[in-house]
């Protein structure tokens, strides 16, 4: 079919046009109770459970859950360029997450000595979507920030296939994966949180996935920690009148083509740019293989092209809007950065597509979508840390605190609090 890309101005917008630009979630909401299923069998039935449903989903009959072993030889199978590239990617990748890891301290407050430690999570899940397609990226993004943390084992979990993608296993191999499982859905989720016979439990799951994904780390949330709940990819470009309609264009059919429920967004302050953007649209998209896919996110309300007034206008739709991916091209990107707080992640420039941050240039691609990049980050080595605060103060300093603990701790009724002080002084 043919793709019609209308240009809509951000002041016209009705109430439904803002709903479905602005109230993005990860639709999880219809198959909450299957998924409640799903995760109850796996808890009762383990391994056999997580057979029967390759079975039913993935029409695969799975022998061994545990394919470990297969990760070196696909490394070593996999074609010598796709392996540099892995090799490349996870290379960058662990270069600017090293750069996240924290330093624990000790300082001197007066006469209190008082610090914060960090130290790794002992076992985390990696989801990596897969079946027949083929994710790599994801295990780099998910494995190798936990391995930089620290984290003792990581366990990947990834959908089974008849024949599993060589460069999903090679790039467990290279991201240093202790341990690769064939089992995919809301069902590898609840193997991670709980454990069967064969996958051990963990205390975290990080990873993107499918609605049956999110919804199954949704249900095991407070039994075990996870990342966050993140829906399809989305994409806001903020541009002016010095942006390439056609690269801006392409970036938006590069996020459109992940999945049919993306999101993908421009917006500019020049009337003419926003009809070149969307008369790129509709030109790119019948040469891309998923064009299907591509149409059926650009017909949507929750993707287009938009004008504002100004580029004031435009950064108050960006911060609004908290984008997963942002990207700026306008002449003072740097100043237009500075006055948007709420993105993912933020791409700036003519040579800045988010393929780049999808595969190889070192930041997480594992993102907060829906709007929670308001609150919440991407992927990071945080996620696999705890920390620990330390305090240690000598009689001189509990003596100075003296009346105020005791003060507060009688103000809340608390006497035990009160006595835990003062005994020190007798």
């Amino acid at each position: 079919m043919d793709v019609d890309v209308d240009v809509r101005a951000v002041s016209d917008l009705s109430p439904a046009e803002r709903a479905a630009l602005f109230d993005r979630d990860a639709g999880i909401g219809e198959i909450e109770e299957p998924v409640a299923g799903i995760v109850s069998r796996v808890r009762s039935e383990g391994d056999a459970a997580l057979r029967s449903y390759a079975s039913e989903f993935d029409d695969v009959a799975v022998g061994n859950l545990d394919i470990t072993d297969e990760t070196e030889r696909a490394y070593e199978a996999v074609d010598p360029d796709l392996r540099e590239a892995i090799e490349t990617a996870a290379e960058n990748v662990r270069a600017f997450h090293e750069r996240q890891v924290p330093d624990d301290w000790r300082e001197t407050f007066g006469d209190r000595k008082l610090g914060r430690r960090y130290r790794p999570l002992e076992r985390v899940g990696v989801y990596a979507p897969g079946g027949t397609a083929s994710y790599p990226s994801s295990v780099l993004m998910g494995v190798v920030p936990a391995t930089v943390a620290g984290v003792d084992h990581v366990a990947v979990v990834t959908p089974p296939a008849e024949n599993l993608p060589p460069a999903t296993l090679a790039a467990a191999h290279v991201a240093g994966a202790d341990a690769v499982y064939q089992s995919g859905g809301a069902q590898a989720i609840a193997a991670l949180a709980y454990g069967t016979e064969t996958v051990p439990s963990v205390e975290k799951i990080v990873g993107p996935g499918n609605k049956w994904v999110t919804a199954a780390k949704a249900a095991v949330r407070g039994d075990v920690e996870i990342d966050f709940l993140a829906g399809p990819s989305e994409l806001l470009v903020v541009c002016d009148d010095t942006a390439d309609p056609e690269l801006v264009a392409a970036d938006m059919l590069a996020q459109a083509e992940h999945d049919p429920n993306a999101s993908v967004v421009c917006v500019t302050d020049d009337d003419a740019t926003a009809e070149a953007v969307a008369a790129a649209c509709e030109r790119q998209v019948g040469a891309r293989d998923r064009s299907d896919v591509i149409e059926a996110v650009l017909e949507t309300d929750a993707s287009g092209v938009l004008t504002a007034r100004s580029m004031s206008e435009a950064v108050l739709f960006a911060e609004e809007y908290a984008a997963e991916h942002l990207s700026i091209v306008a002449d003072d990107e740097e100043e237009l950065l500075d006055r948007i707080d709420s993105a993912g992640s933020v791409f700036l420039g003519r040579y800045s597509p988010v393929a780049a941050g999808d595969y190889a240039s070192g930041p997480n691609h594992v993102l907060p979508t829906g709007g929670l990049a308001k609150v919440a980050g991407g992927l990071s080595v945080d996620h696999f840390l705890r920390s620990t605060t330390v305090q240690k103060l000598d009689a001189d300093a509990l003596a100075d605190l003296r009346k105020t603990v005791t003060t507060l701790a009688d103000a809340e009724g608390l006497d035990a609090h009160v006595e835990s002080v003062e005994k020190r002084f007798d």
